[in-house]
């Protein structure tokens, strides 16, 4: 394409071989990412082409049209529009199955795509092998073991443990009934109270009471 050509051979076998009305807009917005067109070069040899007669140019309101000259063509026959129109069926029907053919392969390949590979499975079978090897181990030993907790002596540490932990609870509501009390007369804060008597509490250490 030279430069003297600005586009119009280009447009005019883009507007033949299409055979349907566009716009300048159209044609820039077809052509320009392939071909690299400027839009002021696109509407100048548009409206040339129309004044050679090229092409055919209608205007609707502000919009002009432009499509290619039906007179290049040969006269179609209803047999061969009827062939046309069978034709087109056909493809459409063939488009359609090969639409619903790569979805299926693309699904397929999504699938393999997350699947593990061979070798990537034998080394994973080899690993839960050597975990579950290292776990019977550990069972044995346990099993093997000579200082098992009775259910007796499992339950009687239970009870004890609900029990201090009652007392737990028990006395650190005392312990805050009673700083508070000393708190209402005390002029200074309860931080600095705490200080001056010494007292740690389980705050300090981020010690928090069991719920039972």
């Amino acid at each position: 394409m030279s430069k003297k050509d600005n586009g119009a051979s280009l447009i005019l076998a883009y507007l033949n071989e299409k055979n349907r009305p566009y716009s300048a807009q159209d044609v820039f917005c077809n052509l320009q990412k392939q071909h690299g067109l400027g839009k002021t070069a696109v509407v100048k040899a548009m409206e040339v082409l129309a004044l050679e007669g090229k092409i055919k140019e209608k205007t609707y309101g502000k919009q002009k049209i432009y499509f290619a000259d039906q007179a290049q063509f040969k006269d179609v026959n209803d047999a061969d529009l009827k062939a046309m129109d069978c034709q087109i069926s056909e493809l459409s029907a063939e488009a359609q199955s090969f639409t619903q053919s790569c979805r299926q392969l693309e699904a397929e390949l999504k699938e393999l795509n997350s699947s593990l590979t061979t070798e990537e499975m034998v080394s994973e079978i080899q690993q839960l092998k050597s975990e579950c090897c290292g776990q019977r181990t550990r069972l044995e030993k346990i099993k093997s073991a000579t200082n098992h907790v009775t259910p007796e002596e499992k339950e009687k540490v239970y009870k004890e443990r609900t029990i201090y932990v009652k007392e737990w609870k028990k006395r650190k509501r005392l312990a805050s009934d009673m700083m508070n009390a000393i708190l209402e007369g005390y002029p200074k804060s309860k931080k600095e109270f705490l200080e001056e008597a010494g007292v740690e509490t389980d705050e300090d250490y981020k010690v928090v009471v069991p719920s039972t």
